[in-house]
């Protein structure tokens, strides 16, 4: 059920408020390119930006919008439990098909810590839990041998890897189990990741380009890697262009012009530079998609 092209969702917005209309379109688009799942409210989906009732409020949109036909997987990231339980609460109640619990970011638990939370987080609903391991945000690594007892719980399902380390792959496979499902959160290495043991990508690109992402993932997951590479090969420069500033900024910019949504954020965040721009559009003319 969870493999292949997810995008992570951007949450579009018009004078500063949610723009829903938009995101189901953007819900349709999606199914329609081929995505195999969606992931709203994410750090991509402005997360850490949205008010509670509009967090609740976009999952339950995507889930009525998607459907059933592809499963959804509900941020629902807190470094409070107890406002993490409540996410976790509400994306089962509205049923989407998994959430997704970042690992606690500032506080800074120990090991010990990140399996009770994780533990009371399992405990609260009968919904499948993905760790996500970033700590280039969160400042805390969850290791594998953590990973490794967590997996133990029924419904601790995988993890949405954003350590950009292969070696990674091979070592929670150890830990976890090969049934344990890595989804990779980088697309510059979401080829390779594969190639050791991953079963697909949490994409910030699918945004701009599901289609080719989605091409690539399949090819990946038929074995069939020299496609997969000549398809990674046309989307690097994209992957790039749209790292240079914060991820979602480049993504919304990318999808502005190609008329899917506006390109604006919410403070801190702001639009991107102009020369990030020329590197934006170039890219979306090497993966020929203008």
């Amino acid at each position: 059920m969870f493999k292949g092209s997810m995008p992570a969702l951007v949450t579009p917005f018009r004078n500063g408020a949610l723009d829903l209309e938009t995101l189901k379109k953007l819900v349709e688009w999606h199914i329609g390119e081929g995505s195999h799942g969606l992931v709203p409210v994410g750090t991509t989906g402005e997360s850490p930006t949205l008010s509670h009732e509009e967090h609740e409020t976009v999952i339950e949109t995507v889930v009525t919008a998607a459907a059933g036909r592809v499963p959804v997987i509900a941020g629902a990231g807190s470094n409070n439990t107890v406002e993490a339980i409540r996410f976790v609460e509400h994306a089962a109640r509205v049923g989407a098909d998994a959430a997704l619990v970042v690992t606690p970011y500032y506080n800074k638990p120990t090991q010990r810590g990140l399996i009770a939370h994780y533990t009371a987080l399992h405990d609260c609903a009968d919904i499948p839990i993905f760790i996500y391991n970033i700590p280039g945000r969160s400042v805390i690594d969850m290791t594998p041998e953590t990973m490794g007892e967590l997996a133990k719980l029924p419904r601790i399902v995988g993890v949405k890897d954003a350590t950009g380390d292969m070696a990674r792959v091979c070592d929670t496979r150890i830990t976890c189990g090969t049934d344990f499902i890595q989804m990779c959160a980088e697309d510059a290495v979401a080829h390779g990741f594969n190639a050791v043991g991953g079963v697909g990508c949490i994409s910030v690109t699918a945004n701009v380009a599901p289609k080719l992402l989605s091409q690539m993932q399949e090819a990946c997951l038929a074995d069939d890697y020299a496609t997969a590479l000549d398809l990674q090969t046309k989307l690097m420069p994209l992957h790039k262009a749209i790292f240079t500033e914060p991820g979602l900024v480049g993504a919304k910019y990318a999808m502005s012009r190609l008329g899917l949504c506006s390109d604006e954020v919410r403070l801190p965040l702001t639009g991107l530079a102009d020369e990030t721009k020329a590197m934006v559009d170039a890219a979306l003319v090497h993966a020929g998609l203008i």
